[in-house]
Order: C-alpha cells, then sequence, then structure tokens
C-alpha cells in the first residue's frame, strides 16, 4: 500500500448553517485532502438526494454522509433513521456532526446506527481538526476496504 494513490472520497453532507458548510469547506481545504463534495441544505433534500439521485445513478454514491441533527423539513435524526432501515442505502456510514450536545440525541443518533456522534466545536481550528479527523478516518476506511476488495 506505501506509495499507493487513495481514491477521492465521495462526501455528502447535510447542514442548513451556510456558515458551517462554508467551515467544512474550507476544513477539506486547508487538509489539501481531494474529495468530492455535496451539499444539501435540509433533510427532505438529503433523502431526496439518496433517492432520486444516488439509487438510479444519477449521482455517485456517498463513500460517507456526515449529517447535522438540527435541519428543516426532516430533522437529521429522521433521515439517519431512514438511512439506516433502507437496504440500498444501509451501509453507507453516517457521521453525525452537529451542535447539539443533548444526550438523548447522542442515544438517539446511535440507537439508529450513526457511525459516530460529534459536537461542532465553536473554535475555528477545533472545528477545522474536527472536519479532518472524520475525513482521514474514513478515507483510510474505505480505501482499506476497496484494497481488500480489489485482493478477493
Amino acid at each position: 500500500m506505501a506509495g499507493q494513490m487513495l481514491k477521492p472520497l465521495e462526501i455528502l453532507l447535510a447542514d442548513d448553517n451556510p456558515g458551517d458548510v462554508r467551515l467544512f469547506i474550507e476544513s477539506l481545504k486547508d487538509g489539501k485532502i481531494l474529495n468530492h463534495l455535496s451539499v444539501v441544505w435540509d433533510g427532505a433534500e438529503a433523502m431526496a438526494y439518496l433517492k432520486n439521485k444516488v439509487l438510479t445513478g444519477q449521482a455517485p454514491r456517498p463513500d460517507f454522509i456526515i449529517l447535522d441533527i438540527n435541519m428543516p423539513k426532516m430533522t437529521g435524526l429522521e433521515v439517519l433513521q431512514q438511512i439506516k432501515s433502507d437496504l440500498e442505502l444501509m451501509s453507507i456510514p453516517v457521521a453525525v456532526l452537529t451542535s447539539s450536545e443533548a444526550e438523548k440525541d447522542m442515544a438517539t443518533s446511535f440507537a439508529y446506527d450513526a457511525n459516530c456522534y460529534i459536537t461542532k466545536p465553536l473554535d475555528f481550528e477545533k472545528f477545522i481538526n474536527a472536519v479532518l479527523s472524520i475525513d482521514n478516518y474514513w478515507l483510510a476506511i474505505v480505501n482499506n476496504t476497496d484494497s481488500q476488495e480489489e485482493l478477493l
């Protein structure tokens, strides 16, 4: 694996806060990690993207989804529950990145099979580090999975 090029990740970011989306994009740029990022602005749009574009082949299947809990039209928890109950989508890892520190939100996220729960840091540098840690972790997981599939 040494010297092997890692493939860019397909990331779906569902967040209704333009400032947080901008910070997320800047964090990826600062980390110099090449990824393809699709952004949706509410829960209903997230499900429409996944069901109408991904499942019909009009958009690439995300390698992972970053999901905010507090979104209009459909909450992030509702989106998470639908993703994890859909046979076509349930294998996509979902990272909850939210401003909510409520234990109930965290417990519900894990009950709905979220892969991780991260509270959005208020500090810019900590926010960048949180995004890069999510990205680096999933980059390693996805590329290791792909490498193992090639060996089979």
